[in-house]
């Protein structure tokens, strides 16, 4: 199905939306990656749906609906209405574009407990606001946790009005609670499809459940606290005994600190340039919502870094370079050789003034605390990007690699953190990530493997590396 959305690429809807690029879908539902003039962005998604003559205005009523809303943690919605594709009549739908979703992690990796708090603060806080409104989401899943900059949102396009009938029996989806396939919508509902969502990110498997006309979805003991609790509070088959929003929020906060609240949309329109800068913290789930659930991008916490330990310098390249080792190594060098001689040497070996990277040698190393000496970049390989390909992009494409270091320096491993959305990019990441050496960490005085997050940024112009010491 997929190439009959795709060849509606280079299409306009409605004279005013450019379908640029297929970015996904099913039988049902496509989206396309767009641009909102009238609003001045340079990216937007756009779904378009097929327009079932009984239930066209309904849906068009319900985006509209959803379009009113304002939070933080939703995702919003800008334009909607009907188009005419060929031979298609669609219905389309505006909103703001993610660069990544929790369900492109996964795959990967699962949640750390953290990573899971930082989930599921702002989808509680999204969906606290929605059934407020009186509205529930129905469509709780990994792929509708998004990321957008720094910010973790839910999907809105697929809000209900509470007590409005989903049309009678269906299939149900493996996120819907059991009274789904009777047609029954309502907050509880959310809550299921959160407990399902919650399992499946801390473990990369849903429970397992047969959907039976009785009992309630296995889940795996390896579901660390307080999380196997909510799960279980979460999916009980009864909805009634199903705890609330405001119930799962209040354990999260007895049990686990919160992070930072969301920003307001005033308080991002007026924030200083500073301020976005201070924000580019990750964690390799945000989320890192890298995240993509991470950064997800310039964002989020959940879908990068694991731990946030003081970053080093970001390394910037215009054009690919590597920089050469130097002739004479220590065999087991002194962490004062490491500050001082490794500089020199790097600037000797260009010819010209230190670069970035060598600037991170002064720059990381801390006091030693418990033993612990931090390791260091040593030599940084920025992937050969064509400027065609580089011209493709729109805003930046963000890339996530693991590497673990021997405690020769060498790179003995590569995974994705967070691929982003483009599998070319993210295949250029990973391979120059392979060639990257690092001076080893120390421990007690001893030589020790480590493990990196190097966190791609591609642009139209350059090419961008914030390395992060993971562990030890």
């Amino acid at each position: 199905m997929s190439e009959a959305w795709k060849q509606w690429e280079g299409q306009v809807v409605d004279g005013e939306f450019y379908l640029r690029q297929y970015l996904g879908g099913c039988e049902h539902s496509a989206v396309f990656l767009t641009e909102h003039g009238e609003r001045g962005l340079e990216k937007a998604a756009i779904k378009l749906i097929p327009a079932d003559p009984g239930n066209a205005e309904l849906q068009l009523s319900r985006w509209r609906l959803a379009a009113k809303l304002s939070h933080p943690r939703l995702i919003r919605l800008f334009q909607m209405g009907r188009c005419q594709l060929g031979a298609a009549v669609l219905l389309y739908v505006v909103m703001e574009y993610a660069g990544e979703d929790l369900s492109q992690i996964l795959p990967h990796r699962p949640l750390t407990p953290a990573e899971a708090r930082d989930m599921l603060a702002p989808a509680l806080d999204a969906l606290a606001y929605v059934h407020g409104k009186g509205f529930v989401h129905g469509h709780m899943k990994p792929a509708n946790i998004m990321a957008i900059d720094d910010q973790l949102k839910l999907s809105s396009d697929g809000l209900c009005r509470m007590g409005e009938s989903t049309g009678g029996r269906r299939k149900p989806r493996v996120y819907d609670p059991p009274e789904a396939a009777r047609g029954t919508i309502s907050p509880a509902g959310d809550v299921w499809s959160l407990g399902m969502t919650l399992v499946e990110a801390l473990t990369q498997r849903l429970p397992v459940w047969e959907g039976k006309e009785h009992g309630e979805p296995a889940l795996p003991e390896t579901v660390p606290a307080p999380f196997l609790d909510l799960a279980r509070h979460c999916l009980r088959r009864d909805p009634e005994r199903r705890w609330t929003v405001a119930q799962i929020s209040a354990r999260l906060q007895h049990t686990l600190p919160a992070p930072a609240p969301a920003p307001t949309p005033e308080e991002q329109r007026t924030a200083e340039p500073q301020e976005a800068v201070a924000k580019r913290r990750y964690i390799v789930p945000a989320v890192a919502v890298g995240l993509a659930l991470a950064a997800m991008l310039a964002g989020p916490r959940l879908l990068h870094r694991r731990r946030e330990p003081q970053p080093t310098p970001s390394i910037v390249s215009e054009q690919p370079r590597v920089q050469p080792r130097p002739e004479q190594t220590p065999v087991t060098p002194e962490r004062g050789q490491f500050t001082a001689k490794t500089s020199d040497e790097k600037q000797g070996s260009r010819g010209t003034a230190p670069s970035p990277a060598s600037l991170q040698v002064e720059t990381a190393v801390k006091t030693p605390t418990g033993g612990l000496l931090q390791g260091e970049v040593f030599r940084e390989v920025l992937p050969d990007v064509p400027q065609n390909a580089r011209d493709t992009i729109r805003g930046k494409v963000r890339v996530s690699v693991r590497v673990a270091v021997d405690p020769s320096g060498k790179v003995v491993g590569a995974r994705f953190d967070s691929p982003g959305p483009s599998k070319y990019f993210a295949n250029l990441a990973l391979q120059a990530a392979q060639s990257w050496e690092f001076w080893p960490a120390k421990v007690d005085g001893r030589f020790v493997s480590s493990e990196w997050v190097l966190r791609f940024e591609f642009d139209t112009t350059a090419t961008h590396v914030f390395p992060v010491q993971t562990a030890p």
